[in-house]
């Protein structure tokens, strides 16, 4: 007996090399394929609705007698033909058709058709409806009709065909069930088989409302499945890391000591508890995984650097990797600042350094006379070798693919061992989404603020207010505080943000003669860059106009006053990112939101959350809520795959106990986990992590 996982598409008759490229496009490649591919909404055409019942915006099954058929020239030639059933009338309307479609039409042809009502000139109409001509008492359907994620050159006809054809086998070749008969039971789910009959075919006394929202006992089935085998798989990755070999670290607490004396203020209970955590991770003989999560400003960089002086101490190198060359250039100068009074050698790697310097930066991390190296993807390139990498840290994690994460994972990699990994991102995640889709890493959260850091006002105004706004700017400024000023576009192009930075800064200047102001954006070379945030960090400049090249990694104090422009275009998460550049010092500081209207609804909701609250995980949750967990995570580039079926927002509450049947199936049925990994994760949990 052939799988339904192994059995190609081509099993199915009709279905020939060339059709079967075209369900390949959506990712259709076996019978199973076709099982699992779930109608995204149902058509209700089990019950002929009277006409005189129609309301327009109904989509419907109608059926009666033709009155006349005629050809209507107006702008458009069009055909008009009118049905009527007793119950009232209706026109339908065809842009495009022919003439032995208009003979067909002829007067006393009893049709049956289904479509979207509409208000007409005199009637209600249809517009293309599908119709067919029918008897009297002709049946209707037996089941909601699905509609189907369709691609170009498959339509839902063929699509339906062919899931029936997999149902037919469905009955003699059942999937096999991997969650246990009890399990089932108990959580109250349908049997599999039973399940995806029902969401490829739903009879007429299912909730249409139950089954559109997605929670439909059939399909929260499945999203439990599809959910529980990313968690396994994740959980696979954690045990297998667990498995290799790490370098033990055993510091001395002689470079943390003399760090913390130097330091101009005490850690937070938060950061200590952290440390310990990393410590003791640290001093394993597998692998550390751990991910550190803390809002914006809690000191996430001064527990990296606590770690990273734990592995120098045990006599190893550390690298630290940022996404964009600001936020590296940013850690490189915090950790050179930081470590180098302490005899600890820090060197900078980014892909836009060249010749000499690049060539004594690489010769230094490879004789070891560099313990710390700092930079972009730059570190993982070929010509780049470690002479004992003992720890990586990876900063805002979500915006690395996960073929760079490995290629640096590997770089570690001697005589069997591994380094050890620590993972940060200022993105706060809610907790039950982290654990599912960071099974694989041990959480850490730093979720205290240091004391003295006073709340950022923000406000929400609109663009015709501009003028009040760079008074605002003016009136902070004579005060002797700092300000930015963000340009957005809706454009990634790094020359159209450049452009438009540079004719706010020609704007603000003239408004603001007596101002010293600044620019920055994506397009200046790294030493530009540097002579501005330096200049502005020194105090030198009073006003940064910049892109949003600034959302991580810049620090000063006494920068007191952000103004946003086009805040409605960013997404909570940015905006948030944003905000956090002030509030830094003891002064009270603010966040002006400028928008352009009129706002979408979604925009509104995302400017009031912002004035509402300065929590990050209050954001992060209703970042969850409007967006979806895919762009709050990153999804294609972390640990979760796309899924399929299941909806992280819709399905939250199924998380913990998607982790409690994990456990259970690890330990009583063991046997189950590979086939149902395989089901749902395939070969990608290979990449899931690193």
């Amino acid at each position: 007996m052939t799988s339904l996982d192994t059995l190609p598409i081509t099993a199915i008759k009709g279905i020939g090399p060339s059709q079967a490229e075209r369900f390949a496009r959506l990712g259709l490649r076996t019978v199973q394929d076709l099982l699992f591919h779930l109608p995204m909404r149902y058509q209700d055409r089990t019950r002929v609705v009277p006409m005189g019942a129609l309301r327009p915006g109904d989509q419907a099954v109608v059926e009666g007698e033709v009155l006349h058929t005629e050809i209507k020239f107006g702008r458009r030639r069009m055909l008009l033909t009118r049905i009527a059933d007793g119950t009232g009338s209706l026109t339908l309307r065809f842009f495009h058709f022919t003439a032995a479609q208009q003979a067909a039409l002829a007067r006393g042809t009893r049709l049956r058709c289904f479509g979207e009502v509409r208000t007409g000139a005199t009637t209600l109409e249809m517009v293309h409806p599908e119709y067919r001509r029918v008897g009297e008492d002709a049946p209707v359907e037996e089941h909601f009709t699905p509609i189907y994620p369709a691609t170009e050159g498959l339509q839902q006809p063929s699509l339906r065909r062919a899931i029936d054809a997999a149902l037919a086998r469905l009955d003699t070749h059942a999937l096999p069930e991997w969650l246990p008969a009890a399990l089932r039971e108990e959580l109250a789910f349908p049997a599999l088989d039973h399940a995806l009959q029902l969401l490829h075919r739903p009879p007429p006394d299912v909730a249409l409302s139950a089954l559109s929202e997605g929670r439909h006992p059939a399909q929260r089935r499945l999203a439990f499945e599809e959910l529980l085998a990313h968690h396994l798989s994740l959980r696979r990755l954690r045990e297998l890391t667990r498995r290799e070999a790490a370098y033990p670290l055993k510091p001395t607490g002689k470079l943390t000591k003399a760090f913390l004396d130097a330091l101009p203020f005490e850690l937070t209970g938060a950061q200590r508890r952290v440390t310990k955590e990393i410590a003791a991770d640290l001093r394993g003989a597998a692998p550390m995984q751990r991910l550190v999560q803390g809002d914006v400003g809690s000191g996430k960089t001064v527990v990296a650097a606590l770690a990273v002086l734990m592995a120098v101490e045990s006599g190893y190198q550390a690298a630290v990797m940022a996404p964009t060359e600001i936020l590296a250039e940013q850690h490189y100068r915090n950790f050179a600042r930081w470590l180098a009074p302490l005899g600890v050698n820090v060197v900078w790697l980014s892909g836009r350094q060249k010749g000499k310097a690049r060539r004594a930066a690489v010769e230094a991390v490879a004789t070891g006379a560099a313990l710390v190296a700092v930079g972009t993807h730059a570190l993982f390139q070929e010509d780049v070798e470690f002479a004992g990498l003992g720890l990586v840290v990876v900063d805002e994690q979500h915006r690395f693919g996960v073929h760079q994460r490995l290629a640096l994972k590997e770089k570690g990699a001697k005589a069997g061992r591994h380094a050890h990994q620590l993972i940060m991102t200022a993105t706060p995640i809610p907790r039950t989404l982290a654990q599912t889709a960071y099974a694989d890493l041990d959480l850490s959260v730093i979720d205290e603020l240091p004391p003295g850091r006073t709340p950022v006002e923000t406000v929400v105004v609109p663009d015709n207010r501009r003028e009040a706004v760079v008074q605002r700017v003016y009136s902070a400024c004579a005060e002797g505080r700092q300000a930015y000023w963000v340009c957005t576009l809706i454009e990634e192009s790094d020359v159209l943000q450049a452009q438009a930075a540079e004719d706010t800064a020609v704007l603000l200047r003239e408004a603001l003669p007596t101002l010293r102001v600044g620019l920055v954006h994506g397009r200046l070379k790294p030493d530009e860059k540097e002579a501005v945030m330096s200049a502005f960090k020194a105090g030198e400049l009073d006003l940064l106009v910049a892109t949003t090249v600034i959302e991580v990694g810049v620090d000063v104090p006494n920068a007191s006053l952000m103004v946003i422009e086009n805040a409605e275009r960013l997404g909570l998460a940015q905006l948030h990112q944003l905000r956090g550049r002030v509030g830094r010092g003891a002064a009270k500081s603010a966040c002006v939101l400028m928008y352009h209207g009129p706002l979408s609804e979604t925009a509104r909701e995302r400017l009031a959350v912002m004035r509402e609250t300065n929590d990050g995980f209050v954001i992060a949750r209703k970042d969850l809520e409007i967006r979806g967990p895919g762009e709050l995570l990153g999804t294609r580039q972390t640990g979760l795959q796309q899924l399929r079926i299941a909806d992280l927002e819709r399905d939250e509450d199924l998380l913990p106990r998607v982790a409690e049947v994990a456990a259970q199936l690890l330990r009583d049925y063991p046997s189950h986990v590979p086939p149902l990994v395989a089901r749902w994760v395939g070969d990608d949990q290979r990449y899931a992590h690193v």
